[in-house]
């Protein structure tokens, strides 16, 4: 992002407003998508999550220097992943599964979250406030940190390791399969960024991330409807 920044493909309100959005998500999302995976793991018996320091909210628990960094300059990025003791669960493979889905959930609820404060200040907020210079700032900045957040989910949602989705689909696979995929984790994951890099994933992955824009705006814009916001 920053790098548009640079090459002067975003305008100083647009940069400044992505800019704060990404913060956020770096000391706030990122945290609440791992440690939604901790708190999962823990209500699901693993005993050890408590002791690793990762059922907490503190960004600093959580947020990993070079993930952070490339969110900030290329808008991708992540935080450390959680560690997660399978060996507690009654059934490993669908608590794996259901510890993985926790993630996207966490930002999906974020998205979520920031779509009803958005629409709820333009349903309640009134003409004057749309017509603002200030909006310029808070409309671009809820648009990006809720868009971020579904990129976010959906992309976690893939089922290659070592991305969250890998683990829900490993609940349906038999194990020799399932060794035989994390013997080969790290060339999935290069082959993954080269799909991106080169643009290929894009398109799928944006008819899936517009899916689930439309339903968390038409669900606000709903909720908020039954109070009276008007749009």
């Amino acid at each position: 992002m920053l790098f548009s920044l640079i090459r002067g493909q975003l305008n100083f309100q647009t940069a400044v407003a992505q800019i704060l959005a990404v913060l956020l998500i770096i000391f706030l999302i990122l945290p609440f998508h791992e440690w939604a995976h901790a708190f999962t793991a823990s209500l699901l018996g693993d005993k050890s999550i408590k002791y690793r320091g990762r059922l907490s909210i503190n960004p600093l628990s959580h947020i990993d220097p070079m993930g952070a960094l490339c969110l900030l300059l290329i808008g991708f990025g992540w935080a450390k992943p959680v560690p997660v003791d399978s060996r507690y669960f009654k059934n490993p493979k669908i608590g794996m599964a259901i510890t993985a889905l926790a993630g996207p959930v966490a930002n999906v609820v974020a998205a979520f979250a920031g779509s009803l404060i958005f629409y709820g200040l333009i349903g309640f907020g009134g003409v004057d406030l749309l017509l603002s210079d200030l909006w310029g700032y808070v409309g671009t900045f809820f648009s990006y940190y809720i868009i971020c957040n579904i990129s976010l989910a959906v992309f976690n949602l893939i089922p290659v390791p070592p991305l969250d989705g890998s683990k829900i689909l490993f609940a349906f696979l038999p194990d020799r399969i399932i060794y035989q995929i994390n013997r080969y984790q790290q060339y999935f994951s290069l082959i993954i960024f080269a799909l991106l890099f080169l643009g290929i994933l894009s398109g799928p992955l944006a008819i899936l991330e517009n899916g689930l824009l439309s339903l968390i705006e038409n669900t606000s814009m709903g909720i908020l409807s039954l109070f009276g916001a008007s749009f």
